[in-house]
């Protein structure tokens, strides 16, 4: 089977979040199942930096007013088609933003002409490949169907994956007129939303299929609070719609191999996580006293929780314990970390920005990590905190709910605990379970057990490749 992915994002080569590094891993993971799965993506500043010996095997002399070229190049195992259309995306900034941190004011342009791209590769446009099937993620590849509709392509089935439905890429009306789409697509059938144009919602009327990155989470955006508008449209397409949770790439994270932290260790030697907390106490400025250190990696944000974290620093400190915060995001939380560090030396350290290897030496130093959003379609750190004997502490939403079994009596008794939920997302509830946490902790044979246990948890893609082979042949076998 050869299937198209269409991603704005692939780790190893740039990554602002969970999204990269699905699109880097989940290509190898399709592998054993028949699946040759080559990904479409943006030729951003860092990617044409990055690769080497690219074949230009296709390309356009006006895509949307500017010529762009199609590169075959093969980075780390991965197959990849590069849009290189430098007018589009030869920019100083992210992805998404300029230097300022403002989203460029031609985004709807930049990822049309992705999704345009990839709509003709499925309709025949590289003399030598051509998909049966085409996966899309998130807003920024969601117009990929709609274009796919009004194409040669129109019989080529279509997954769009929801990392976030928070992110809807909707923009005003003007636009639709540069997007190379009939009128009739400006529709409620297609891209017309509220007297806008959303790519998303283009997307969600046109695929085949809708995936999103946890059951849960499948389940939580057909309510009016976590659907984001959308809970109407995707109760209608319920019948496509499923929940298939992310796994990770266990060869990049595995503290057994990982060149990023002080000393590798695995499920038996425990103890060696001491060389890697002491490196990580280095790093923050820690001083030596014991008690748990807990770390935060993600972005500073409402949604993921971030405010109530704020409120329970000191009760961390108060209680023994320290914290770790690695990244950036809201310009008030930022401060309020900031200031927490400076109100508690050598207990509370601060890294702004996004560090990689850095966050592996968090995951493999510190006891625990602190996930207190208030919706995570899936998420992604609990899995790596799994995986790294870092015991998760987490609110009971989306995938956090679905990966992590809370440490209650009956789970302690059963050995098969692997974390710490929590419910509502409020400051007396995470201090909650923060109490909970300290208990165990000072219970070394049941701190271990926990660490043990999460590490045995099966956070590979295994499984959910497997059923996403079986939603690419059930479409295939519609025809």
């Amino acid at each position: 089977m050869e299937v198209l992915s269409v991603a704005s994002e692939v780790f190893p080569l740039i990554k602002t979040g969970g999204l990269a590094d699905v699109a880097g891993a989940l290509p190898a993971a399709m592998k054993p199942h028949g699946v040759r799965m080559r990904t479409l993506m943006p030729g951003y500043p860092v990617v044409m930096q990055k690769i080497k010996k690219p074949q230009k095997i296709g390309g356009f002399d006006n895509l949307f007013g500017n010529p762009a070229s199609i590169l075959a190049v093969d980075h780390d195992g991965l197959d990849l088609l590069v849009l290189d259309a430098p007018e589009l995306f030869d920019r100083d900034g992210g992805p998404y933003v300029d230097t300022t941190g403002l989203d460029y004011t031609d985004n709807f342009r930049r990822f049309a002409a992705l999704s345009l791209t990839a709509a003709e590769i499925a309709g025949g446009l590289l003399p030598s490949w051509k998909p049966d099937l085409v996966h899309v993620h998130d807003w920024q590849a969601a117009l990929t169907p709609v274009y796919m509709r009004f194409s040669p392509a129109h019989a080529t089935p279509v997954v769009l994956t929801i990392h976030n439905i928070a992110f809807q890429g909707q923009f005003g009306p003007d636009v639709f007129a540069e997007l190379a789409l009939p009128p009739e697509a400006f529709s409620m059938s297609y891209v017309e939303y509220f007297g806008d144009v959303g790519f998303l919602k283009g997307g969600l009327q046109t695929a085949n299929a809708i995936t999103t990155v946890s059951p849960s989470y499948a389940q939580e955006i057909l309510t009016p609070e976590f659907g984001m508008g959308f809970e109407g449209l995707l109760t209608a397409r319920l019948a496509s719609l499923s929940g298939i949770v992310n796994g990770i790439d266990t060869h990049v994270w595995d503290p057994q191999t990982d060149r990023n932290i002080a000393e590798p260790y695995g499920p038996g030697s425990l103890k060696k996580r001491a060389a890697n907390r002491k490196a990580l106490s280095a790093q923050f400025g820690f001083d030596n006293a014991p008690g748990p250190i807990f770390c935060v990696v993600s972005r500073l944000t409402w949604q993921k929780g971030m405010d109530v974290l704020a409120e329970v620093i000191d009760d961390i400190v108060d209680n023994g314990g320290k914290l770790a915060v690695l990244g950036s995001g809201d310009q008030a939380l930022e401060s309020a970390f900031i200031s927490a560090a400076a109100r508690h030396p050598g207990r509370v350290g601060m890294v702004i920005g996004y560090n990689e290897p850095l966050s592996h030496l968090m995951q493999a130093g510190a006891d625990a990590i602190l996930i207190p959003s208030r919706f995570e379609p899936c998420g992604l750190t609990q899995l790596y905190g799994l995986r790294y004997g870092c015991v998760p502490i987490v609110a009971h939403t989306g995938g956090l709910a679905d990966t992590i079994i809370d440490a209650n009596e009956a789970a302690l008794a059963a050995k098969v605990a692997t974390g710490f939920q929590f419910s509502p997302v409020s400051a007396p509830s995470l201090r909650q379970a923060l109490r909970r946490a300290f208990t165990a902790y000072r219970q070394p044979k049941v701190w271990a057990r926990l660490q043990a246990q999460g590490m045995k948890s099966d956070v590979s893609w295994d499984m959910s490749a497997h059923r996403y082979a079986d939603l690419y042949s059930s479409l295939l076998a519609k025809g």
